[in-house]
């Protein structure tokens, strides 16, 4: 099937997801989940998927594990996602990811694995420590490639971390078509440009991550109000105690504009000359990102209480997912020569 015909009339289809690795922070909401509900499932046919299989490339437990797929999937929700309007699903309730990964596999090389900056941080922190990563770590770049191609994805929005990861689906995508006919759309990554990477509040040059150890740096979205409001008190801020918006010099200060730039729709610069001590910024920042999530937090309560309407849409979700993946995914696998099912 052609690439152009697979795409002529249709609405432009976005896939992404959420990895539940740990609790979702502020980091999470601005960055992404915040613009799916608000933006993009009215915009495009949308899919937001919570990417299981990748929780499963590190140590885990296996309850936290289901736990906190739970909580993601939930919280999708509580931000505005509409399973009317689009589509909220469970990867590994969709068997075409796995399959495609294989193939993806087949396609990428191990130099392209290998020069992945996630794999190459953690197996460099591994190897000190005297141990090893799994191999799931090297190869789930391919995994996420089927994760996105799968549907015929147009758009990707993603955080600036992910990008490598979009450009290496792009490149798949090209050499499989190249390889075996046109049988992919070569997708590409969207991402905002304020607050598309919110730092931790204690360590203003590394992101707000939901994995990291050190949590005192990472507001979660389900944290308690008076808990908001003392990690962003406790925020570094550099030295000196004016306000100004230099990410390079002061990156702790730049880090807390930017995320009332996002939170109140203004911009970092001009917010920066409205005040004169930081502590009246973090004031403001603390109140304005406890405002904005006490909805979410509220609506996840609620959801929380209804198990079975959570998994009713998770399940119409996998259903309406894997119609639309399975077309795509049985014709790569022709496409490479494998016989098709009976």
């Amino acid at each position: 099937m052609n690439e152009m015909a697979m795409a002529a009339g249709a609405r432009t289809r976005i896939f992404s997801g959420v990895k539940p690795t740990g609790h979702l922070t502020l980091g999470n909401y601005l960055g992404a989940m915040r613009r799916w509900a608000e933006e993009d499932q009215h915009r495009a046919q949308a899919l937001f998927c919570v990417v299981d299989l990748h929780a499963l490339t590190v140590e885990h437990d296996p309850a936290r594990v289901r736990r906190l797929s739970r909580q993601a999937a939930t919280l999708l929700l509580a931000t505005g996602l509409d399973p009317e309007v689009c589509t909220v699903f469970v990867q590994s309730q969709v068997d075409e990811h796995l399959r495609l990964s294989y193939l993806m596999e087949c396609t990428a090389s191990d130099g392209e694995m290998r020069r992945m900056i996630q794999y190459k941080e953690k197996a460099a922190v591994e190897q000190a420590r005297g141990g090893s990563v799994r191999l799931s770590l090297l190869t789930y770049p391919a995994l996420m490639a089927a994760d996105i191609l799968a549907y015929g994805t147009h758009e990707v929005p993603v955080g600036d971390d992910q990008v490598q990861h979009v450009e290496l689906t792009r490149d798949l995508a090209v050499r499989f078509n190249q390889r075996y006919g046109a049988t992919f759309v070569v997708p590409k990554a969207t991402y905002p440009a304020v607050a598309a990477r919110v730092m931790d509040l204690q360590e203003p040059t590394s992101k707000m991550g939901k994995s990291h150890a050190r949590t005192a740096g990472i507001v979660y979205v389900l944290d308690e109000p008076e808990v908001v409001r003392k990690k962003v008190m406790r925020a570094v801020t550099d030295s000196g105690r004016d306000v100004t918006y230099e990410p390079e010099r002061r990156p702790g200060v730049a880090n807390l504009l930017e995320v009332l730039a996002t939170c109140a729709g203004g911009d970092p610069q001009r917010l920066a000359g409205e005040y004169d001590s930081c502590g009246a910024l973090k004031k403001d920042v603390a109140e304005a990102v406890v405002e904005m999530l006490r909805p979410v937090r509220a609506r996840h309560a609620e959801l929380a209480a209804e198990p079975s309407y959570v998994d009713a849409v998770l399940r119409r979700g996998a259903e309406r997912a894997r119609s639309l993946a399975r077309p795509r995914v049985d014709a790569a696998f022709e496409a490479v020569g494998l016989l098709p099912a009976g």
